[in-house]
């Protein structure tokens, strides 16, 4: 995975740096592949998950125009283990944040879920009625879990981004 990462950096910056290149001021390849590739900002999350943001209790919000997406984190969906059921609100439910809306059930335990934010349900994902275990498959994509309108858009402030829910994680598996 390392050399995919390092092979992709050098080919991206590579192009940019051959022209400067001539016998009076060429370097050793070795030089001018770490010259380049410390010139990029590599990421190993999800692009998809840049946006998101976390409460404690691991659900996660996305906001796009007006409407948050919310699901649940993958920590909580691995420490879930397989999800069996998926009881949800129904559409117009008006919440306010950290209202119970619902829960998930697994082979291991049930959880409750939270409102991330203050706001009506708007929608709620069908496809986990049929298929529950999308919320394992795809926390962050496909097993979305519902979207609500956001009434307090300066809740969003107070709900942690992705470097401090990682940050919260390691601090309560130690």
């Amino acid at each position: 995975m390392a050399v995919c990462v390092l092979l992709r950096c050098a080919s991206a910056n590579l192009t940019h740096a051959l022209p400067r290149l001539s016998p009076s001021n060429a370097a050793s390849p070795a030089r001018l592949l770490a010259r380049t590739c410390f010139k990029r900002n590599l990421t190993v999350a999800p692009r998809l998950c840049s946006a998101l943001k976390y409460t404690d209790k691991h659900e996660w919000v996305r906001v796009e125009d007006g409407v948050g997406t919310v699901g649940i984190s993958n920590f909580a969906q691995e420490a879930l283990g397989d999800v069996v059921y998926c009881g949800l609100p129904e559409v117009g439910t008006k919440l306010s944040q950290s209202d119970e809306f619902g829960a998930l059930e697994s082979v291991k335990a049930a959880s409750e879920l939270y409102s991330p934010l203050t706001g009506e349900v708007t929608e709620i994902n069908h496809a986990l009625s049929e298929n529950p275990g999308l919320v394992n498959k795809s926390c962050y994509k496909d097993g979305w879990l519902i979207k609500m309108t956001i009434s307090v858009p300066e809740e969003l402030d107070a709900l942690m981004d992705e470097t401090a829910y990682e940050r919260y994680i390691r601090s309560i598996e130690d």
